[in-house]
């Protein structure tokens, strides 16, 4: 008796569910692998966000019930003086770090990317501040920088300076202070990037500078710098998100042992913790974290579109 056999269009969708079947193992098993990284992410840190965004429109001190605020703490924080000194020492701690960091690591770069003698020991040392540990380099730093009998202070009396600055320890310099330590800090991480970015520069650019009589100053101008342009624009979001979020930093080196900073140094960041876990302010605190992301977003949107202009 002869086996029957099935028709065409039954064969054909056998095997388009088997195929399927098949697509979907491998999905599966592709899903199965970022998963983990998916619900640590989705647990403590998107659900943290979506919670916080909720609760800037909500008074929360953690033990009562939550009830409804409306805008009502970001009217509180229009009125804060705390937060407005925060607001104003955030953006000039910015305004201060960021230039100087990006023309400080370029400068590096440049010196350090050349034949020199000494070239790796030199990066080595300029990127150590970065990967050192903070607690250890702010001590040493407010030593060498104390008013009193620290060597910096010394060695200005000795030249001449009667009235030497009071450092982190004066309202004065101390937001200078925490900017120079920052660029000192910061300069070599960069400097890294920026050397990545000069030994992908194409050599025979130079060689046609050259042949045109064109000087050293010249080469940098109208051939490193516009060669870097991507780089440089990679640089400088980083470094603004980096200093509007700042915290470690501040924290250390004015906060001193009680960690209590004054309000020369108080920066955003640390408003919010202070609103959030000292005062249990949690509304408030929310509502200043969501006006320091929608204050790096549109900074960070400006200098996309500026960006998109020079190109």
């Amino acid at each position: 008796m002869a086996e029957e056999k099935l028709p065409v269009t039954d064969i054909r969708i056998i095997k388009s569910k088997a195929k399927r079947q098949a697509e979907l193992r491998r999905q599966l098993v592709a899903y199965s692998f970022i998963a983990p990284n998916f619900i640590g992410f989705a647990v403590f840190t998107l659900v943290p966000i979506i919670f916080a965004f909720a609760l800037a429109f909500l008074n929360w001190d953690g033990a009562n019930a939550i009830t409804w605020a409306g805008i009502r703490n970001f009217i509180s924080l229009m009125d804060d003086s705390q937060f407005k000194s925060s607001f104003v020492n955030t953006v000039v701690y910015s305004i201060g770090t960021v230039p100087l960091t990006l023309v400080a690591s370029l400068f590096l770069a440049v010196v350090l990317n050349q034949k020199i003698k000494g070239r790796n020991f030199f990066r080595t040392v300029s990127f150590f501040p970065y990967v050192a540990s903070l607690v250890a380099i702010t001590a040493v730093w407010n030593m060498i920088f104390n008013p009193a009998m620290g060597p910096v202070n010394e060695i200005l009396i000795r030249l001449g300076v009667d009235d030497p600055p009071g450092w982190i320890a004066d309202n004065k310099w101390a937001m200078f202070t925490i900017v120079l330590f920052s660029i000192w800090k910061y300069m070599g991480y960069y400097m890294i990037i920026y050397l990545a970015g000069l030994q992908g520069i194409n050599s025979e650019l130079y060689e046609a500078a050259s042949i045109d009589g064109v000087n050293t100053w010249q080469k940098f101008w109208y051939v490193t710098l516009p060669q870097l342009k991507n780089t440089t624009f990679f640089v400088l979001i980083m470094l603004t998100i980096q200093c509007f979020k700042v915290y470690d930093i501040v924290f250390m080196l004015a906060g001193g042992g009680a960690g209590v900073l004054t309000e020369a140094t108080t920066v955003l960041v640390y408003d919010i913790y202070n609103r959030a876990f000292r005062y249990l302010r949690y509304g408030e605190a929310s509502a200043e974290a969501l006006i320091l992301f929608v204050m790096v977003l549109i900074v960070t949107l400006i200098q996309f579109r500026l960006d998109k202009k020079k190109n």
